[in-house]
């Protein structure tokens, strides 16, 4: 597994300390202070180097890659975070949800849902040619996606160095079951509703997406190839929210239609 390419600024006990602090969040469901607070000086290569130290962690520790995700697609959050691009996060084997179950309570910290698009993979995209035929050819299809984002940053207190330290404030994520190719679809005026409970709740169209979902995928490409981890064959991608998203409790249902994607499910046990 290649290692990514990151000159953090900071020191390299700020980015373990920080790392295993989140970790701890993690196992313990206690909230930390921002990253931010802790080390005023870090940068978002800092908050790369942080997640890194994770990644690698959690690999020694036995867990799968299976793709990535993109956050901050939003240019509502962007500004929010005081940033011009979106960030992303890596996605393991474990947190993968089957399409209709139930998150049992004690996994997560704060969590919220986002309906996305996720795509899978043919192939590794050309980082030297990022043309919008280039992505399509390397995707293999699409499929309807509920993304379980989480922070383990107190109150989501969050800044831009904070959900990138933190993996880009992953969870879980659900994917549909029934593969679509995108000749199928269009991408930027599918629509899209989240219900909770019932109720519609979150509504948004692929266009929410950087404009178009395919220009999140172009931009993560060229990211994960500058820092030495490129896209592969397989790679789940979610390519980021279709609209606002939600916060969930113990005992919501959650449901997400795409417009030519179908339908993604999940539920949250109760305590």
């Amino acid at each position: 597994m290649a290692t990514r390419k990151l000159n953090p600024s900071i020191s390299a006990d700020d980015v373990e300390r920080q790392a295993a602090l989140i970790r701890d969040s993690y196992d313990s469901l206690a909230p930390m202070s921002p990253v931010r607070e802790a080390v005023p000086a870090a940068t978002i290569e800092d908050a790369y180097a942080i997640q890194e130290a994770n990644t690698r962690h959690w690999l020694d520790q036995g867990r799968t890659i299976v793709g990535a995700k993109i956050g901050l697609t939003a240019k509502a959050v962007q500004k929010q975070l005081g940033v011009d691009q979106p960030d992303f996060g890596t996605l393991f084997a474990d947190m993968a949800v089957p399409d209709g179950d139930i998150v049992p309570p004690g996994l997560l910290l704060q969590p919220k849902v986002e309906a996305e698009i996720a795509f899978v993979l043919s192939r590794t995209p050309n980082p030297k040619a990022l043309t919008t035929a280039e992505l399509i050819g390397c995707i293999d299809y699409a499929l309807p996606a509920i993304e379980i984002v989480d922070s383990r940053i107190a109150d989501w207190n969050i800044r831009i160095v904070d959900t990138v330290a933190d993996n880009a404030s992953s969870g879980l994520f659900v994917l549909g079951t029934r593969p679509v190719k995108l000749d199928a679809l269009d991408l930027r005026l599918c629509g899209m509703v989240l219900e909770k409970n019932g109720d519609p709740t979150s509504f948004g169209a692929g266009a929410a997406c950087l404009g178009n979902p395919l220009h999140a995928l172009g931009w993560l490409a060229a990211k994960m190839d500058e820092v030495g981890r490129p896209l592969k064959a397989g790679d789940i991608v979610l390519s980021g929210a279709l609209g606002p998203m939600v916060p969930v409790a113990p005992g919501d249902a959650i449901e997400v239609r795409i417009e030519g994607l179908g339908t993604v499910r999940v539920g949250f046990g109760k305590e």
